[in-house]
């Protein structure tokens, strides 16, 4: 159960709105930011539960290691299979985008990244930094300026703020079901994976 009333300020009007799915059917995107540890990830786990049980593919990846993997596909022949299932997910999830520069490599993969999902699947993307300071984490202007118009401007936000959810003290003020949330994450990712293996079968 998702708790509102938890000082993050989550839009619950929005989220009961991206909840239905409808803006994965309109390839729509998502930008979840905020501070560490006030549930962002937690948040686009349960959405791609949601998008799962609606029989939507997903395919959820950590940024940092996305990037990573990439670099090594590109070296042992898994760089064109690996590329075709970010692609053609329904749901496309880089979560903990940034604050790291992204070097020229990553620039032009995400490039073709973005550039293939535009108009064809929905991306959300987690951050602990603003929107606005994603063109100096892309780097090089003309590439930020191509991949942000490709994510930005036909995307919701949920942009959160407050205490972390992790801290001790504000867990003992919030509502039991925010406590629940915090301590369920790692069940909810595994839980997630599982549903994704089963509605690509």
């Amino acid at each position: 159960m998702l708790a509102y009333r938890s000082p993050r300020k989550l839009d619950k009007a929005l989220f009961q709105q991206l909840a239905t799915c409808r803006w994965i059917a309109d390839k729509r995107n998502l930008l979840v930011t905020g501070p560490c540890g006030v549930g962002k990830s937690w948040l686009s786990c349960a959405l791609a539960q949601k998008a799962c049980r609606d029989g939507y593919t997903v395919h959820y990846a950590r940024a940092p290691r996305l990037f990573a993997d990439l670099e090594l596909a590109h070296g042992d022949g898994r760089f064109a299979r690996l590329f075709r299932t970010l692609t053609k997910a329904d749901l496309l999830i880089l979560d903990d985008w940034g604050p790291d520069r992204l070097s020229a490599s990553q620039r032009r993969d995400l490039m073709e990244i973005v550039e293939d999902r535009y108009g064809a699947g929905a991306t959300l993307i987690t951050s602990q930094l603003p929107v606005e300071a994603w063109h100096a984490v892309v780097g090089e202007p003309t590439f930020a300026d191509a991949i942000l118009d490709r994510l930005v401007h036909n995307a919701y936000r949920l942009a959160l703020d407050g205490p972390s959810m992790r801290d001790p003290k504000t867990a003992k003020t919030e509502p039991a079901t925010v406590t629940a949330q915090v301590a369920d994450a790692a069940a909810t990712n595994a839980a997630t994976a599982k549903a994704v293996k089963a509605a690509r079968k």
